[in-house]
């Protein structure tokens, strides 16, 4: 699949282990609706300032899945972690002063529960917030209705039940492939991870 602005979508997401399962779920929903999924990960460039990588993806991407429900204080430091928050600005600031381009921008927001953003980031009270629930499936069924909003005139996506049962056909690829390349399942780069996706939809066409 050829990337361009229109079938690009920016992936603003935690990378987190216990989010994992989510993260891939939704790079695969975002491939088999057609459409090209976009990554700070997708790029191991230690010279490039991680900042200025994502300024890029957004500018490329005319779409997005901004997840913002990693925003609990870390157990740590005891401090929120508003990396996703601050991206989402990013992309939202892109659409409202980018030019003619950028202006066409769309995207879905989700969180763990639809109303709790209102809490920590309530100057985007009105925007659609979405919920998943930390539920990969319902995260699946989300980014897919979102899309199919986003296809050309006349183009129908299969619906969310259906892109759900593929991901768990996928899933039981992925572990035979990834015991054959000797990859730990759990730590799959973003490349990696997009090369077996797109493999399997090669011979697994909608």
């Amino acid at each position: 699949m050829p990337r361009t602005y229109d079938n690009s979508v920016f992936i603003n997401c935690p990378f987190d282990r216990a989010y994992r399962p989510l993260f891939e779920a939704v790079a695969f929903a975002v491939y088999d609706c057609g459409f090209f999924p976009r990554s700070a990960l997708e790029v191991e460039d230690s010279s490039q300032v991680r900042i200025a990588k994502i300024e890029n993806i957004i500018r490329e991407s005319r779409l997005a899945v901004h997840d913002i429900s990693r925003t609990q204080l870390d157990r740590d430091n005891h401090l929120p972690r508003f990396n996703m928050p601050l991206e989402l600005g990013m992309f939202l600031g892109a659409k409202a002063f980018g030019g003619r381009e950028q202006r066409r921008k769309a995207a879905i927001v989700l969180d763990k529960d639809r109303y709790r953003y209102q809490k920590f980031i309530s100057d985007i009270a009105g925007q659609d917030i979405r919920s998943h629930g930390g539920n990969w499936a319902t995260a699946i069924r989300c980014v897919r209705d979102f899309l199919a909003s986003q296809c050309a005139d006349g183009v129908v996506l299969p619906g969310g039940a259906r892109i759900v049962e593929r991901y768990r056909e996928f899933r039981q690829y992925f572990s035979v492939a990834c015991r054959k390349a000797h990859f730990d399942t759990a730590s799959v780069t973003f490349r990696d991870l997009a090369a077996l996706i797109v493999g399997w939809l090669e011979t697994h066409p909608l």
